[in-house]
């Protein structure tokens, strides 16, 4: 399964270097299926070019784009059978390691993954970011979190079915991967640049999937407000004792007047921030009581697809 975002540039050499992957492996049946999440070049096109040639590739074309998070799930909704590998269509996910993970799924592992080794492409501040953003979730969540492991991973049919079960809207998949749990087994590789075109990936849109991760997977932040709200609530009492005993002692106004409108100021700051935490997690309740489908699809191979309630299909009209 194959979530693509105007990846015309790559699409074709991803399908060339996988399929010649896979005719190697004789002993199961391959299925390509590409999501397209409302691409704006001639990633559909594509799509139904690569269609026309080979029976096993089949596309699920979404109303818009929805983002990544939303294609995957919606190519889970789609995926037939036994088992499915999640992949990017720029080629940082190597092909060559579908026979390693087919080989540990047949010893009986359900989520087969690819942990990255090295990164190349990428700068120094994006690798220490990422570094940081995992130690951080990893110590703040109460579920065991993957580091340096992404959306490239073999999964079985049951951890497919317990994803779909999973129709949260502010998604962050690499935590669901892990909250699912199942037999999972880790394997090293090493990330290569993309093959083409440009990462759609910038530092805003990653700083909200590091916040999306942490607000799904951990009340830690609510907590921290209270604590700190505790702390500065026993601070102004213990500095308003301090005020008034030294008064009674030696009369007169007390002197300090910048550096209480700096703790005024400071005060507020903070409780500026928790109330924007509050409003995040307020925000997600918001967004999920709207109870809308996570996505729409345009047409699937081709057909016109009725729209459905939950966006659910267990399999692909060939």
């Amino acid at each position: 399964m194959v979530p693509c975002y105007n990846e015309e540039a790559g699409l074709r050499e991803f399908y060339r270097q996988t399929s010649q992957v896979i005719a190697q492996i004789t002993n199961y049946d391959f299925q390509f299926l590409f999501v397209n999440d409302g691409s704006r070049d001639h990633t559909l096109a594509i799509m139904r070019e690569l269609r026309e040639q080979d029976p096993r590739v089949s596309y699920v074309n979404l109303s818009r784009n929805f983002g990544k998070e939303i294609a995957m799930i919606a190519g889970m909704d789609y995926l037939p059978g036994d088992a499915a590998i999640i992949m990017d269509a720029d080629l940082q996910d190597p092909p060559e390691l579908i026979p390693e993970m087919i080989s540990w799924w047949e010893k009986g592992y359900q989520d087969v993954s690819a942990k990255r080794r090295s990164r190349a492409g990428e700068t120094f501040f994006k690798k220490w970011s990422s570094h940081a953003f995992y130690t951080i979730l990893q110590k703040m969540s109460e579920v065991p979190m993957q580091r340096d492991v992404g959306d490239f991973r073999l999964l079985d049919r049951q951890c497919l079915n317990a994803l779909r079960m999973l129709r949260e809207c502010q998604r962050y998949t690499k935590g669901l991967f892990s909250w699912i749990g199942f037999e999972k087994k880790e394997i090293l590789f090493d990330r290569q640049p993309r093959a083409a075109g440009k990462t759609k990936w910038n530092y805003w849109k990653l700083m909200n999937l590091a916040i999306e991760g942490i607000t799904s997977f951990t009340i830690a932040p609510l907590r921290a407000a209270s604590f700190v709200g505790c702390i500065l609530s026993f601070s102004a009492l213990a500095y308003m004792l301090y005020i008034v005993i030294r008064t009674l002692l030696y009369g007169g106004d007390v002197p300090g007047y910048p550096s209480l409108i700096t703790f005024i100021l400071f005060i507020g700051g903070v409780q500026l921030l928790f109330l924007g935490i509050i409003g995040e997690y307020l925000g997600r309740v918001f967004n999920e009581s709207k109870f809308r489908p996570l996505y729409l699809v345009q047409d699937v191979n081709g057909k016109r697809e009725i729209v459905q309630t939950m966006g659910k299909r267990d399999e692909i009209d060939q």
